[in-house]
């Protein structure tokens, strides 16, 4: 840009600048990103402002954007013990992280150490044991929550466990959730790096475990992270295994506390709302405190310099 142009620009007003910069490309992808953004954003925002507004505005005929106060009503309902309608949210919580992190950590475990045998390992059928393995996540939970149950109850009656109202017991049901996916996940990404840096490390004198822990699962955190959230939000937002599994009060996980919430005799949409609230949050911390592991790792590729 010249210098008169730019002294031509200096002298423009900030309507001017901004009319010169928008072309109509940049204006039809403005849009469209803001419109994305609002399917995306709004109904996160409904659901909080949601959450501190009163019965009537929430029941109401014409839709509260912005609620007069922020009341606690709700939150008070979850977590106060004078409340009259106490729901003791704290225990469901507990309950889902007794339940969510280990089935991550062992998702991860588990996965790992199959998918490196998969992806390293020369022995027959692996192939078709990979494929079975997705197969079986092909099939709705629906399907095969009928013969998980079967299974689970001879198993209890062989070891003398309940399998009613044991976390142990859906911990299992969910890594079978959890565990073939995860599993096929890991094996692309161990295929993605090079096996030269594993035979260099195998040269310089590392065993075959040596060159797991140093070279092969540092470069695959990317994967790991990716499979750890992944576990972790099956875990942490299921439904139909824990309606089955569970039938204390005590026992329920969130997404069993939020649907007996909803389904109360009298509407508490607003304490559903906060509930859901609740519920909505680790997982975005858990994403926005792993994104930058995940970038980094992406980043770096298969092969470092």
């Amino acid at each position: 840009m010249s210098k008169k142009s730019n002294q031509d620009y200096e002298k423009m007003t900030p309507i001017d600048r901004l009319g010169r910069w928008l072309t109509w490309k940049r204006f039809i992808l403005l849009m469209a990103l803001s419109m994305f953004l609002m399917v995306i954003v709004f109904p996160f925002y409904w659901m909080i402002s949601s959450s501190f507004k009163s019965e009537a505005e929430i029941g109401g005929r014409e839709p509260v954007y912005v609620p007069a106060e922020l009341r606690t009503d709700a939150y008070q309902e979850l977590f106060d013990p004078d409340h009259p309608s106490y729901w003791n949210f704290a225990k469901s919580i507990l309950n889902s992280l007794i339940i969510s992190i280990p089935t991550a950590i062992i998702a991860v475990i588990l996965s790992a150490l199959g998918a490196y045998a998969i992806a390293r390992l020369a022995f027959r059928g692996k192939n078709v044991m990979l494929n079975g393995i997705l197969l079986i996540y092909l099939f709705p939970g629906v399907l095969i929550i009928i013969p998980l149950f079967a299974m689970v109850a001879n198993l209890g009656r062989a070891f003398g466990f309940d399998v009613q109202d044991n976390l142990g017991v859906l911990l299992f049901t969910y890594l079978a959730q959890t565990l073939p996916v995860a599993l096929y996940m890991l094996v692309n990404y161990f295929r993605t790096i090079p096996d030269e840096i594993e035979q260099a490390g195998l040269i310089d004198g590392c065993s075959r475990t040596g060159v797991i822990w140093r070279i092969t699962l540092p470069l695959a955190i990317p994967a790991l992270i990716s499979v750890l959230i992944y576990a972790f939000m099956i875990a942490w937002n299921e439904f139909l295994y824990a309606f089955v599994f569970l039938n204390s009060r005590e026992m329920f996980t969130m997404p069993i506390i939020v649907n007996a919430i909803a389904g109360a005799p009298s509407p508490r949409p607003h304490v559903v709302m906060a509930a859901s609230t609740i519920m909505t949050l680790p997982v975005i911390f858990l994403f926005l405190g792993m994104e930058r592991y995940l970038a980094e790792g992406l980043a770096a590729g298969g092969v470092k310099g």
